[in-house]
């Protein structure tokens, strides 16, 4: 009775010790893919300046759902003074359609986020999107805690539509790479043409939140 006894307790234990590793492996497999593939990728920090550009979020003491946590000395957004409050952004590779883009504000899980005072959809300048990201295996287009978690396979060609005012604006993504916390050149203005910046904390699950990963995309069609 006792060696059966014994037998039971060997087995349990080796079954939450296999089940721990795989919890382990399954939360820091993506952490350390992401960070191997953007090593490849983004084999550099760079600034955008040059040429271009329901579990807890807290770590740290900072609340990452939060915009104004995600850049070093950066002001609380404030709400947006345009006239338009929202529109919305539809990313086919990612399975992304219609997603809410709210212009201003701090809240990241009930919509994306354009920072204020940068250029709307289809104007000259750089429209900059934050989207929130978690680890990529629990990655869902519909809920705003996961929708940029996959943002990194987006590549040059990628097409990004951006909806308002009765017209669809179509961005073709041209270039991606990563900057610092400490660099707010991602808001940046540009004179020759219209811009997207998607942007997302990175590696996607990494509870300090390293860097910032940015997508760049240029007007290429505007549709009826």
């Amino acid at each position: 009775m006792i060696v059966h006894q014994k037998k039971i307790l060997r087995i349990c234990a080796l079954v939450m010790f296999v089940s721990g590793m795989v919890i382990l492996f399954s939360t820091l497999y993506p952490i350390f893919s992401y960070e191997w593939d953007a090593s490849q990728k983004y084999p550099s920090l760079i600034s955008p300046l040059v040429d271009e550009e329901t579990a807890s979020f807290v770590f740290d003491g900072r609340d990452f759902t939060k915009l104004h946590n995600w850049f070093e000395d950066q002001k609380v957004l404030k709400e947006g003074d345009s006239e338009i409050e929202f529109f919305t952004l539809s990313i086919p590779k990612l399975k992304i359609d219609n997603a809410i883009v709210r212009i201003g504000g701090d809240e990241l899980s009930g919509s994306l986020i354009q920072y204020p005072g940068t250029a709307l959809p289809g104007n000259i300048g750089n429209a900059v999107i934050f989207g929130h990201s978690i680890l990529p295996q629990y990655y869902d287009p519909k809920n705003y805690l996961s929708i940029f978690s996959l943002l990194g396979e987006l590549s040059q060609g990628d097409l990004v539509y951006a909806s308002l005012k009765g017209k669809i604006f179509v961005y073709e993504v041209f270039n991606s790479f990563e900057v610092r916390p400490t660099d707010l050149g991602i808001l940046e203005q540009s004179s020759d043409g219209s811009y997207l910046s998607l942007i997302t904390c990175t590696p996607p699950g990494h509870p300090l939140k390293p860097k910032r990963l940015i997508v760049r995309a240029k007007l290429v069609d505007i549709r009826e």
